[in-house]
């Protein structure tokens, strides 16, 4: 099998530059003439829109005190004081999006029903909003969250509160619709249009608003879900967001007693087994291209919303992922090529990547993903192939990180599966460091049917020597202890078992590491087998149980 990168999608005509983005700025400015906001407004939402996600009544006391926490950044918000332009980008969007509702509403006091109205209120009144809070994914996600919970902060306010509301509900769901399609390439895209879908359920006379957003819907989910279930972004994280937004899609169209469009029930299908595959024994997302573990009761929802449709697949060819179980062992390895230029804003030079979980446990990681307020610097340290359990030449990353996604990359993979008597096998390659050094990387990995051994092989192909090492990446709960002899190194996980690390052609040593996967950075260590460039191409590894 032979996964190359696909070739550049064409680019939609109103998704480029130029006389496209005139006519998308022309609509949006006749959207906003006041002769179009003329009638009678409606008093409240003719249907019904609920959210369907929990909120955290820890994050809504937080949110009373006047402070608003995002990807692992934190700004203020209270009414007359929103993040400012020093607070990361997606803060602000987050800030502006309103999805904080939810957690205001888990806290459920009276308190928090005010703070709500008093926000709400506030952004509303404002002389001068932040650019980002008019981009379509912020209108659309603000849309279903003012909507989603209206009855919350709105059903007991003062009329000249709920006119003012819905009318600024009706004009920035105008607003959207000249907007659309919107231009990310991401799962936002899908945002902006259950926002506009929301508008159309709750407000059923702007019947032209439903029109627009099923005019792009099933494209939009066409270019975003690729056959197997993934997302084009090969990010779990992605893939759970926009298990979600389809869903929440799915169920506005439902109440509006709106035929879905076929794509939509397919994508729906194929995205939950995919999901469930990119899942650890914890319930936990692996941790590929920016993806943080996730909170394992939010994914147990959404599959449990999903269709229902068997088990796990083992592997995922169009994303690129795959899946080794056996005993109570997972295996999680990135055998795919990143996405393609604009749509790898988060991708990682993660490329032959695993992550090794035990039962709940985990014990092999990759490093996370860092916070949204992150420097530069620190994002490309969690970005490189260093902050990944695979190999690494010369300290080079496999893919060439730029501030808008990668540059240089991997172009083909080729890949190799086998399995026999409830072991298996997998072989892969990538010629990401073929430009710099001439060099291709092959990995072998083997499960035995117990799930108590997992070995593997790394070997560089190239006319010349080179410098590599191998990581291993530990979860921040295991302990490793070399043994005096040199030849092994112990590993301890929370539960009590034991495991050894033994290698062949490289010198082992535990170094530092840190673990951004379960969102505040945690120290751990790492596990580094360090070849020569005088010395053997290859290295031969294994971890097994012990007793």
């Amino acid at each position: 099998m032979v996964r190359s990168s696909p070739p550049d999608r064409p680019v939609d005509v109103m998704q480029s530059g130029g006389p496209a983005n005139w006519l998308r700025e022309a609509r949006r400015a006749i959207a906003r003439l006041p002769s179009l906001r003329l009638g009678k407004l409606p008093e409240s939402p003719a249907l019904p829109v609920r959210d369907p996600w929990p909120g955290d009544p820890g994050e809504g006391a937080r949110l009373l005190r006047g402070e608003l926490a995002f990807g692992g950044a934190v700004a203020p918000l209270r009414p007359g004081g929103w993040p400012d332009a020093t607070a990361p980008l997606r803060l602000r969007a987050a800030a502006h999006g309103f999805a904080w509702l939810r957690d205001l509403r888990a806290l459920g006091t009276d308190a928090a029903r005010l703070r709500a109205r008093a926000l709400i209120a506030d952004w509303i009144g404002a002389a001068q909003l932040d650019a980002v809070a008019i981009s379509p994914d912020v209108t659309g996600a603000r849309l279903a969250a003012w909507l989603g919970h209206y009855d919350f902060f709105a059903a007991s306010a003062d009329d000249l509160f709920r006119q003012r509301l819905m009318a600024r509900l009706i004009g920035d769901a105008r607003d959207l619709a000249a907007a659309l399609p919107a231009e990310a390439q991401d799962v936002r895209a899908l945002v902006a249009l259950k926002g506009l879908i929301a508008a159309a359920v709750a407000l059923p006379e702007q019947a032209a608003f439903l029109t627009r957003a099923l005019r792009f819907l099933p494209a939009e989910i066409g270019q975003q879900i690729l056959p197997d279930g993934c997302h084009v972004c090969r990010s779990p994280a992605a893939q759970l967001a926009a298990l979600q937004e389809l869903m929440e899609i799915r169920a506005l169209l439902h109440a509006a007693q709106v035929g879905a469009p076929p794509a939509l029930a397919s994508a729906l299908e194929r995205m939950a087994p995919a999901m469930r595959a990119l899942r650890h024994g914890d319930g936990g997302l692996a941790l590929f291209n920016g993806t943080g573990e996730a909170n394992p009761a939010l994914i147990d929802l959404a599959l449990a919303q999903a269709p229902r449709n068997g088990r796990a697949p083992q592997s995922l060819a169009q994303g690129g992922f795959e899946r080794l179980q056996a005993g109570r062992s997972v295996v999680v390895v990135d055998c795919g090529v990143p996405p393609a230029p604009g749509r790898d804003g988060e991708a990682h030079a993660g490329t032959l990547s695993f992550e090794f979980s035990v039962g709940r446990e985990r014990l092999v990681v990759n490093c996370g993903a860092t916070a949204s307020g992150a420097s530069p610097a620190w994002r490309d340290a969690i970005r490189a192939t260093a902050a990944h359990s695979t190999l690494v030449i010369a300290d080079v990353s496999s893919s060439e990180l730029r501030p808008e996604g990668l540059g240089r990359r991997p172009q083909k993979i080729e890949l190799q599966r086998q399995e026999a008597n409830g072991a298996y096998w997998l072989e892969a390659s990538h010629d990401g460091w073929r430009q710099p050094f001439g060099a291709i990387h092959r990995r072998r990995l083997y499960l035995s049917e117990s799930g108590e051994d997992v070995r593997g092989e790394d070997l560089v192909e190239s006319a010349n020597p080179l410098a590599f090492t191998v990581r291993f990446h530990l979860h921040p709960s295991v302990s490793a202890s070399p043994q005096q002899d040199g030849e092994a190194i112990l590993l301890r996980l929370p539960g009590g078992s034991l495991w050894r690390l033994r290698a062949d052609g490289a010198a082992m040593s535990v170094e530092e590491s840190i673990y951004l996967g379960g969102g505040e950075p945690r120290r751990s260590e790492q596990l580094v087998l360090a070849g020569r460039a005088d010395g053997p191409q290859q290295v031969k590894w294994a971890i097994t149980k012990l007793g």
